[in-house]
């Protein structure tokens, strides 16, 4: 039996592939080449105009992560986190595309709360695989009982609605800003919408920004000492 969507393009092995699925792969796609373009040829003097611009990005990524959780932590876990943002980012912006929006067109990943789920269920996991490999087993099972054990029950707790929390709140945002700023072009379509899409560019890195800041908080706090 397929496993249908109304919104769905076509379907592969009966799984129907949608618009967030295809920008997705569209999104994957460029930034694997765009790194592979940069990093084929990369000079020490004289660099080209691609590698300046990935060696801004780079640097940029790592003057955030040192700003959130240090130097030493900042460069142990830039891959995730600047690839979290990255990602993100780029995904929102694809709402900005002509025709975003439309079955026939882009729709940013984001706007769909498997992919944002599955970024929370990435997070999740690297969180607690980071913690096991900076204290060990018995070191990081035991922050959890820490400073009694009555606080198990909440701590537990509060891992768990962390990946519906992050989930919720970037598929929330990026949702709404997308489809209010869809419905004035259908009211007003001339002039508001330019304004809206405008505040959009800063919206959708505030929100790549924000679900890293909290991932990089909550590595942070895995990996800390407990207090």
């Amino acid at each position: 039996m397929a496993i249908a969507s109304s919104n769905s393009l076509f379907y592969i092995f009966g799984l129907g592939v949608t618009s967030q699925v295809v920008t997705t792969w569209g999104i994957i796609l460029v930034l694997v080449i765009f790194s592979l373009v940069v990093t084929h040829n990369i000079k020490e003097e004289n660099p080209g105009r691609l590698q300046i611009v990935g060696e801004m990005a780079v640097g940029g990524l790592r003057n955030l992560t040192h700003d959130l959780i240090g130097p030493v932590k900042g460069d142990r876990y830039l891959p995730l986190l600047g690839t979290l943002f990255v990602f993100i980012a780029v995904s929102n912006y694809t709402s900005l595309l002509p025709l975003s929006g439309r079955v026939t067109g882009f729709a940013p990943p984001t706007t769909s709360l498997s992919v944002t789920a599955a970024l929370a269920i990435v997070v999740f996991f690297s969180t607690h695989f980071f913690g096991f490999k900076a204290k060990g087993i018995k070191g990081y099972l035991k922050h959890f009982v820490s400073p009694v054990f009555f606080m198990l029950p909440l701590l537990l707790m509060e891992e768990l609605v962390r990946p519906l929390s992050l989930s919720l709140r970037l598929y929330g945002n990026v949702y709404g800003e997308h489809a209010v700023i869809e419905q004035l072009g259908h009211i007003v379509p001339i002039g508001l919408p330019l304004v809206m899409e405008i505040l959009a560019l800063l919206f959708c890195l505030i929100q790549a920004l924000v679900f890293t800041m909290l991932t990089a908080i909550y590595i942070d706090g895995s990996t800390g000492e407990s207090h």
